[in-house]
């Protein structure tokens, strides 16, 4: 192998082993600010639901309370469960009485349903 060839492969050896050393300390802080950010989601949930109970309680839940920048109200949100294939089985064997045509149409769900391929990188620890 030439100099300049040497030279050119060590160049990308050394620029491979920096990129993972930069994977990881990104893996590392996601996973501080992922662990922060649920922690602040459980104790917002938490303060949400004190507030709401005191409103509740005192009859002020038609009200809103003025902040500097708007205003917070008790709104209620609907949730939808997930459409599970059980849920859509269930679904479907009440409307069709023929068994074998249900497990036709979940089959074909399954079997047909769309497939998106990500390439990653995933962290294992020792243990």
């Amino acid at each position: 192998m030439s100099s300049i060839t040497e030279v050119i492969v060590q160049n990308e050896k050394k620029t491979f082993v920096e990129n993972v050393q930069k994977w990881l300390l990104y893996e590392q802080q996601l996973k501080l600010v992922t662990d922060k950010a649920k922690q602040i989601r459980e104790s917002k949930n938490a303060t949400t639901e004190s507030i709401c109970r005191y409103m509740q309680t005192h009859g002020l839940s038609q009200n809103k309370i003025k902040i500097t920048d708007g205003e917070l109200k008790i709104c209620d949100r609907k949730e939808y469960s997930p459409l599970t294939y059980t849920y859509v089985e269930e679904c479907l064997a009440k409307i069709i009485p023929e068994k074998e045509s249900v497990e036709f149409i979940m089959d074909y769900l399954k079997q047909n349903r769309e497939i998106k391929i990500t390439r990653e990188i995933r962290k294992t620890t020792n243990k």
